[in-house]
């Protein structure tokens, strides 16, 4: 059975780069801290939701999910304690947030009759595996990061907290493998459908990934052609509505806007120079990888 890693952010940059970089400055640090803490605790409600919607089939995975949801609970405690005992923010960060990205770009699909219940399980898991799979990858390349770091009290702390997390969500990917494995035994269109699930959700994975870390000119081009990624894993007549349900809002991405002023406002007024040195350059460099992508789709 095939095996999904996630990829690089646009398939150049990857989480060790990112991390290095991230614990070098406190501020962003920090954000990404509330980010983790936000993540687990929107997590506990989206996992509460599903075990509503199963209302008592397949008891088996309600009690697993209910599992889940506590360990979710207890990474969001550990992170919550951590920030405040810091003496920072513990509101919903800033920007456009991951989990609010992935679930804006997945297709739901409601446990509405037991001749669907199995597909939505497959989907359910396949959505929840690939996601822990990033958030693994994030805490490995977060504790590599902080190692090599000032050995401060603060670091410290930081990364004692994310090595208590990370075992667990690690036997969280080992949980969703095992489930994708037994199914995909049953049969071959069984495997084919965990097959197609897996590519499926790997892409709304990627695309909400990049969402949150691409605000550069242009983001809303690549967003455009992380949708239709999205839409070549579907059968064919489910991608129109699909793009047309979804085509506007990328396009337009009001949330993206936000983010642009926001992080320029914090940029200039943290260092004027270095917002013009650095900043507006690399802003711009990111709609000339865009113009420069559109060129080679059409040669």
């Amino acid at each position: 059975m095939t095996v999904a890693y996630p990829r690089k952010l646009q398939n150049s940059i990857g989480a060790r780069e990112i991390m290095r970089q991230v614990v070098r400055d406190r501020e962003i640090h920090i954000i990404t801290l509330n980010r983790y803490r936000y993540s687990e605790q929107r997590s506990c409600k989206d996992l509460t939701e599903i075990i509503e919607v199963l209302n008592g089939k397949q008891p088996q995975l309600i009690r697993d999910l209910s599992h889940h949801i506590s360990d979710e609970a207890r990474h969001a405690m550990w992170l919550t304690d951590l920030l405040v005992d810091m003496g920072e923010n513990v509101g919903t960060p800033p920007g456009n947030t991951y989990i609010d990205e992935f679930n804006r770009l997945i297709d739901r699909e409601y446990f509405d009759s037991d001749s669907k219940l199995e597909d939505a399980i497959i989907s359910v898991i396949a959505a929840i595996n690939v996601t822990e799979k990033r958030g693994c990858e994030y805490f490995s390349a977060h504790i590599h990061a902080l190692k090599e770091a000032p050995q401060t009290e603060e670091n410290i702390k930081i990364r004692e907290t994310i090595e208590r997390i990370f075992p667990e969500e690690a036997g969280h990917v080992r949980w969703g493998n095992r489930w994708l494995a037994e199914i995909a035994k049953k049969s071959p269109e069984h495997k084919q459908k965990v097959e197609q699930a897996k590519r499926k959700y790997a892409a709304i994975e990627q695309a909400a990934y990049e969402s949150g870390m691409d605000i550069t000119l242009g983001a809303e081009l690549r967003r455009l052609d992380n949708l239709m990624e999205i839409a070549n894993t579907m059968p064919l007549w489910q991608r129109p509505q699909y793009l047309m349900e979804r085509i506007p809002e990328t396009l337009l991405a009001p949330q993206l806007q936000m983010t642009r002023i926001e992080v320029a406002q914090r940029a200039w007024k943290r260092d004027p120079q270095a917002f013009m040195e650095k900043f507006v350059p690399m802003f711009l460099t990111g709609l000339n990888k865009a113009f420069d992508k559109q060129k080679k789709a059409n040669v």
